[in-house]
Formats: C-alpha cells, structure tokens, sequence
C-alpha cells in the first residue's frame, strides 16, 4: 500500500502542476485580449471621426449646390430688373436679392465652419493612426509571446500526460477511483501532507491513532474531517 500512497502523491502533484497551467494561459489570453481592445477602441474612434468629416462634406456639398443655384437665381433677377416697370416689383427682386445674399453668405460661413471642423478632425486622426500602429506593434509581440508560452506549456503538458498515465497504469483502479472522487471537490488538494499533526487541507488536527496510522503508512489514511487522502511529508518526517 505504500507504493500506492507515494504514486497517489506524485499523481496528486502532476495534476496540480497541470492545473497550474490554467491561470498562466489565462493571463497571456487576458494580455492579448487588452492589447486588442485598445486598437479596437482606436479605431471605434477614427471610424466615428470618418464618419463626422462624409457627414460634413455632405453639408458642405448640399451648401455648394444651394450657392449655386441662389447665384442662378441672382442672375435671373438682374435680368428681370431690366424689365421691371413698377415700384413694386423692384422692391419685391431687391428683396428676394438680399434674401438670395443673406442665404449665401450664411452658406459661405458654413462651408468654412465645416471644414475648419474637417481639418481638425484630419488632425486628430494622424494622431490616432500614429497611436493604432503603435498598438498594433503590441498586439503582434503579445501575440507572438502568448504563441511562445502556450507552446511551451503544451510541451510541458504532454511531459506530465505521459507521466500521469505511467503512474495511473500503475496504480490499482479501487484507489484511482477512490482519488478521482475525492479530487472532484477537493481539486489539487485531494493529497495533503499532516504537519504538526494537522491536516493540511482542512487544517485541522488528528487524532494520535489516525497519526499513527499515516506514519505506517500500511494503507491509504483520510482525514476523518475533511476526507482527503493523508501522508507524511519529507519536513515532518524529519521533524
């Protein structure tokens, strides 16, 4: 049974060492995942300022055709003057004439007003494409260093897969069943070594016989209050 125990132990801390690879590839994932939600939020940010300068340029197109046709309409006017007979009717085309100029001078303004709004805009966005390559340039280095370390964790895992399988082999199938049944609550800590006469799971303290017994090691020991597989480690043997 000893040979069980020891194999249990060495079980127990290939599945915490595989286990422990989970957190690592977690963080890599999280880095690579903040890199690219800042060039997403960059480019968010330069799609909405594109989308303001089109929208500007509309206006600024719907304002060139309107000059142009109040022009048109000036010019209509200046003709009809040569005709005008009465009083009346050259008040009314004076009128419509400053209505026509106040129209394009305000068209005039606007035009100026929205593409002084583009320039800055265009600025803004050098700005931001200089910003975006920078992340970009991040994102492929965490990329490639994520790339690195899951390799190297997959060579590492396969390491430990072909060890785990070599130790289950081994192991009688009553106590791999046994170990798997505690390991599905207890995670990583389905084997803990008694120090100071304590389980280190539960933390708390056993009996002197159920010490005794761990010490013999004659069969797999639990805890009587936690029930998770108990053993003398090499500080409290020595102690």
């Amino acid at each position: 049974m000893k040979t069980n125990l020891k194999e249990l132990v060495e079980l127990s801390s290939i599945d915490k060492h595989i286990d422990s690879f989970i957190p690592k590839i977690e963080a890599v994932n999280k880095h690579i995942e903040k890199a690219q939600k800042k060039i997403s939020s960059i480019q968010e940010e330069i799609a909405e300022i594109n989308s303001t300068i089109e929208e500007n340029n509309k206006k600024v197109y719907m304002f060139e055709e309107q000059i142009k046709l109040l022009n048109e309409q000036l010019k209509e006017n200046a003709k009809k003057t040569k005709d005008v007979s009465t009083e009346k009717e050259l008040k009314a085309l004076s009128l419509e004439e400053d209505i026509a100029k106040e129209k394009i001078s305000f068209a005039n303004e606007e035009i100026e007003r929205l593409r002084s709004i583009n320039e800055k805009k265009d600025a803004i966005n050098k700005e931001l494409e200089t910003q975006l390559e920078s992340r970009e340039a991040e994102f492929q280095e965490a990329t490639n260093e994520a790339m690195k370390v899951k390799n190297d964790i997959e060579i590492s895992k396969a390491e430990l897969f072909a060890k785990r399988e070599t130790i289950i082999g081994e192991l009688e199938q009553k106590i791999l069943g046994f170990y798997e049944k505690i390991r599905i609550w207890a995670g990583n800590s389905a084997v803990v070594p008694v120090r100071k006469q304590a389980c280190y799971g539960c933390y708390m303290k056993i009996s002197d016989k159920v010490y005794a017994d761990v010490i013999k090691s004659a069969e797999i020991v639990t805890c009587p209050h936690c029930g998770r597989i108990l053993y003398i480690d090499d500080l409290e043997a020595e102690a």
